[in-house]
């Protein structure tokens, strides 16, 4: 195990049994075989020639976002999916592009969507050096449950602020309030193809630091998190150097971490690497 281990593992997205997803003849995602007659018996999806696209009843924006909505809800009636999530992802051809159309999160792997997301490490300095608040995700989550994660991190769905987006987390995986959470700098973006249960996809994950105050505790309201610790940034340096024991996407922006606070620097054999791997 390394640090380079966990962004090649992170980027293991392949080309290799899918079939582009189109719309309006520009690719905005990938699915793969074994899924494509389920996307053509739902009705919402053609193929045509080697491709799969939204079917040609579905012209306007809003008609797409409906079909696609009711093809989410089946889906996880189908147990396609484990979950319906009620948080609209855009459909994008780039990550600058507007969005062609809505589709749940919960089917955004599974038509290999371009995705993104926020985490926020969270750590206080005092005088045994620093330290970062960690959380252990509830048992109960269907992806990576009991695995270790940031103070909290989650999707961004469209329609909301990056900012607000972010003191939503906040509040509701850790307690914070919105004048502390506001107080979060970004530093940054990391970003991979992974290959998933359903799918492969590109995520890109905005970054924050945040210096919180040495008696701040962090509570969570939404169940998610099942405890926390405060753990010597060191010791999260050798856990994610040695183990499996974050959620995969959360190796790569503590990496991302320890190279700008200076705690992985140039003395490691494998740092070009490392830098140039957080960013594909």
């Amino acid at each position: 195990m390394s640090y380079l281990n966990h962004i090649r593992r992170c980027n293991d997205f392949t080309l290799k049994g899918k079939v582009e997803f189109l719309i309006d003849g520009e690719r905005v995602g990938y699915v793969r075989d074994e899924y494509v007659a389920y996307l053509l018996k739902s009705g919402v999806f053609i193929k045509e020639s080697d491709a799969i696209t939204i079917a040609s009843q579905y012209k306007s924006v809003q008609e797409r976002n409906s079909a696609l909505e009711l093809f989410a809800k089946q889906a996880f009636r189908d147990g396609i999916t484990n979950i319906y999530m009620n948080e609209p992802y855009p459909v994008l051809t780039n990550i600058n592009s507007d969005p062609l159309c809505l589709v749940d999160r919960s089917v955004s792997t599974l038509l290999g969507l371009i995705s993104f997301g926020q985490h926020l490490n969270g750590y206080i300095k005092s005088d045994d050096g620093v330290k970062m608040w960690i959380g252990r995700r509830s048992f109960t989550r269907g992806y990576e449950a009991g695995k270790l994660d940031h103070i909290a991190a989650g999707g961004l769905p469209y329609g909301i602020s990056l900012r607000e987006n972010l003191q939503k987390e906040c509040y509701e995986e850790a307690g914070m309030s919105q004048e502390l959470s506001s107080q979060a700098i970004c530093t940054g973006v990391v970003s991979y193809r992974h290959e998933y249960t359903l799918g492969g996809k590109e995520d890109l994950i905005y970054c924050y630091d945040l210096e919180l105050p040495k008696d701040f505790t962090p509570r969570c309201t939404d169940g998610e998190v099942e405890e926390f610790y405060l753990m010597d940034i060191e010791e999260v340096a050798h856990i994610v150097k040695t183990r499996n024991d974050f959620k995969l996407n959360c190796n790569l922006v503590i990496i991302d971490f320890l190279i700008r606070h200076g705690l992985l620097d140039e003395s490691d054999k494998e740092y070009i690497d490392i830098v140039r791997g957080l960013r594909v």
